[in-house]
């Protein structure tokens, strides 16, 4: 692919609680003339997004239909609860979804946690919120507690709330997803690439600019040049070897001519 041919921007959507900044730094470090757009989705429509052709590519949250979208999971999170800072929970590190029993526990429709109908824990609330921000707005009100991956606790972080650890509670996984395709595009190889840790110099990254020369490397290079320059002086390659030392004659023509007719000189007797 030519520099003319790479798309002029590319389309990155992101779900709630997902942080893509240490992504798109490395991609503007390889890539500083190609635009790279955010496109903030929910969880529940970042993969119809990446069907319609809304976005190139999407962090978005497991499962999608494979059918119509390839993805890649890259981390699962630690699911937590969240909980006012005078629970009793608090006291521990973390707690077990036998301990919840007898807690409201908040289900919002927009909840991400592959919960089974029967392993729902808790008591349920009278009416489900709408939004995991509505929730978190139950919980600060003493209504009940919430369960969800800690990157979005972290979101809807409040003074007055924090969180622990769920022991055997579902967990969500995210995944760098696109439109399943016969090829995959030149720019979601690059960001594949990216989000694998593979080097810019890497054969699967087709799109990226040369990675320019440090200055050590510029040096050495130099150095290197002038070392030839001065080995190929006087005769050729090798020459500088091949020149007598000091005081002694070439042989003319090794034993034959040279030393070994000293020796057959007969002796005077």
């Amino acid at each position: 692919m030519t520099g003319s041919d790479i798309p002029s921007s590319f389309r990155l959507a992101y779900v709630p609680g997902v942080t893509p900044t240490k992504w798109v730094r490395v991609w503007y470090e390889r890539l500083p003339h190609t635009a790279l757009e955010l496109v903030q989705a929910s969880a529940s429509d970042a993969p119809g997004l990446l069907v319609d052709g809304g976005a190139d590519a999407g962090l978005v949250r497991l499962p999608v239909d494979r059918n119509a979208l390839s993805a890649i999971p890259l981390y699962t999170e630690t699911t937590v609860v969240v909980i006012p800072k005078d629970h009793v929970a608090t006291a521990a590190e973390e707690v077990s979804l036998a301990e919840l029993s007898d807690e409201i526990v908040l289900h919002p429709l927009d909840d991400v946690l592959d919960w089974e109908t029967e392993t729902l824990p808790g008591r349920p609330a009278v009416e489900r919120p709408a939004t995991t921000a509505d929730a978190i707005e139950l919980v600060a009100a003493g209504v009940g507690v919430l369960l969800v991956p800690q990157s979005l606790a972290r979101l809807h972080h409040r003074k007055d709330l924090t969180y622990r650890p769920v022991r055997e509670a579902p967990e969500s996984r995210v995944a760098l997803s696109w439109p399943e395709a016969e090829e995959t595009p030149d720019l979601v190889e690059e960001f594949i690439g990216i989000v694998r840790g593979r080097t810019v110099n890497s054969t699967r990254g087709r799109a990226a600019t040369p990675q320019r020369p440090t200055a050590k490397a510029k040096d050495k290079a130099k150095d290197k040049a002038k070392g030839k320059r001065a080995g190929t002086g006087g005769g050729g390659q090798g020459g500088a070897r091949n020149k007598p030392a000091a005081g002694r004659k070439p042989s003319s023509g090794g034993r034959a001519g040279g030393q070994s007719g000293k020796r057959g000189k007969p002796r005077g007797r």
